[in-house]
């Protein structure tokens, strides 16, 4: 399963590095998508979660006994998606105004500065 996850995170990781190096300001977004989801994929497996063990204390004791998954991933993660749709909305708002202004989305032609 961590080979799993592993590889799955590579995949993710390599193929939002290559969209983010593209032309268009569509894969751009695909590519910031991507990487997020790799990063919160990343948390999640470094995490090591215990399937089956929520960190609950149970009733009558004091503490957390055994083992148990770690309540903290999650959070951020949580924090992580939340976050990564800030920055994916604000980036296609600005591909957007962008595109109003100049009339293309290919980074290619937005080097000139003669508009």
């Amino acid at each position: 399963m961590a080979t799993l996850l592993t590889l799955s995170i590579g995949v993710l990781f390599a193929a939002g590095a290559y969209m983010l190096m593209r032309r268009h300001f569509v894969k751009l977004v695909i590519g910031l998508v991507l990487l997020g989801h790799g990063a919160n994929l990343l948390i999640f497996t470094v995490a090591r979660p215990v399937a089956g063990k929520p960190p609950f204390v149970a009733k009558g004791e004091e503490a957390l006994t055994g083992t148990f998954s770690d309540p903290l991933p999650g959070a951020l993660i949580l924090t992580a998606i939340v976050i990564s749709f800030g920055i994916v909305s604000y980036t296609i708002v600005l591909i957007k105004r962008t595109y109003e202004d100049v009339g293309t989305d290919d980074l290619e032609e937005l080097t000139s500065t003669d508009r």
